[in-house]
């Protein structure tokens, strides 16, 4: 059986209902542990108030969307066998693929830090992305150098 490319996830996502905005509810969904969806929106709400105590002249949710903007990647490592050699080969990221990195590295970034509540780390993290620093931000630059580094097999590319 031959697997499915897309589900219907994306028409069926609804935007969240404090700031209707789908990118804020793909994010909490991402978040959410266990099922337990009003844990998971209660930090993102009380990270997005704290980035709007810390950013004054900007509303908060676009601070949470530039971060995002801004942590992603433009190219990507696949690993393509070539003639019994492994080499990692530079790729376009599409766009679905680079929101969902994005996203993930900011959450693995954040559940890394330990010692504070998590929508205190949350808020800390997206502000480091919106000032393009922090720790996701790290490992956009890191996958970009090792494509860089990389770039001599591009022409593996399929």
């Amino acid at each position: 059986m031959a697997f499915k490319k897309w589900t219907a996830s994306a028409a069926q996502l609804r935007a969240d209902p404090k700031f209707s905005n789908k990118l804020a509810s793909k994010f909490i969904n991402c978040m959410m542990w266990d099922g337990k969806k009003s844990v998971a929106e209660r930090i993102f709400y009380q990270a997005v108030e704290r980035l709007g105590e810390k950013v004054k002249d900007i509303p908060p949710i676009e601070v949470f969307e530039t971060a995002v903007t801004n942590v992603k990647p433009n190219i990507q490592i696949r690993s393509r066998r070539v003639g019994g050699s492994n080499y990692q080969v530079p790729m376009a990221v599409n766009n679905k693929r680079k929101q969902s990195l994005a996203i993930r590295w900011i959450l693995d970034s954040t559940r890394s830090k330990k010692g504070r509540p998590m929508n205190e780390r949350l808020a800390a993290e997206l502000l480091d992305a919106y000032n393009r620093q922090g720790a996701a931000m790290g490992k956009r630059e890191e996958v970009h150098r090792q494509a860089e580094a990389n770039k001599a097999f591009a022409h593996f590319a399929w």
